[in-house]
């Protein structure tokens, strides 16, 4: 299925919008924008040129995914949330050659509201939460609240809450889909992918 552009979105010439993408109301997506299947961009949405999106993403009313951003399969971006890409902005000094990369890895969640103070990669299925402000890496599967963003958990791919330790080891069951974690030397992981 062909993807979808309301009458109101801008979509630039050399953009790739792959099968059953959405761009809805008074978006933009600049030219050289790479977006995979079966995304959404709701409305008011800017997608800069050198962004590249995976398939299966969501991304809420009023994002803009600035050059320097890359959502990984299954991201999904919360209304209002906020991607950075200049560390030390200033209006009269041009920064274009200094943008800092930022990375969200697959399944991650970022909740309305958010900001990701660019040079972050946010880990696998990690979830922010709502209004947290993101300094730092994020693991896979943390579970971050707060301004400045603390990790305070651990989330399963579900979204359930792990019940294991901030640090340390140990095993958890999602309550969900009965995956098994495992928390060992600072990182969370499938009982699957650990072997």
């Amino acid at each position: 299925m062909a993807a979808f552009v309301h009458p109101t979105a801008v979509v630039d010439d050399d953009v790739e919008l792959g099968d059953s993408t959405k761009v809805w109301h008074f978006s933009h997506v600049s030219t050289g924008a790479r977006i995979g299947k079966g995304c959404s961009l709701g409305q008011n949405v800017f997608v800069a040129g050198s962004v590249r999106i995976g398939n299966n993403v969501k991304i809420q009313n009023n994002v803009s995914v600035y050059d320097g951003v890359t959502l990984e399969d299954n991201v999904f971006c919360g209304p209002s949330m906020v991607f950075t890409n200049v560390h030390n902005p200033r209006a009269e000094v041009v920064r274009k050659d200094a943008y800092r990369r930022t990375l969200v890895r697959r399944g991650a969640t970022i909740g309305a509201n958010a900001t990701i103070v660019c040079g972050a990669t946010i880990g696998a299925y990690a979830l922010v939460g709502a209004g947290a402000v993101v300094l730092r890496d994020v693991p896979d599967f943390a579970l971050i609240v707060g301004v400045p963003g603390r990790q305070v958990g651990w989330i399963s791919r579900h979204g359930e809450r792990l019940d294991l330790p901030l640090r340390g080891e140990g095993r958890a069951v999602c309550p969900h889909t009965g995956d098994e974690y495992v928390l060992k030397e600072g990182s969370c992981a499938l009982r699957t992918e650990c072997r």
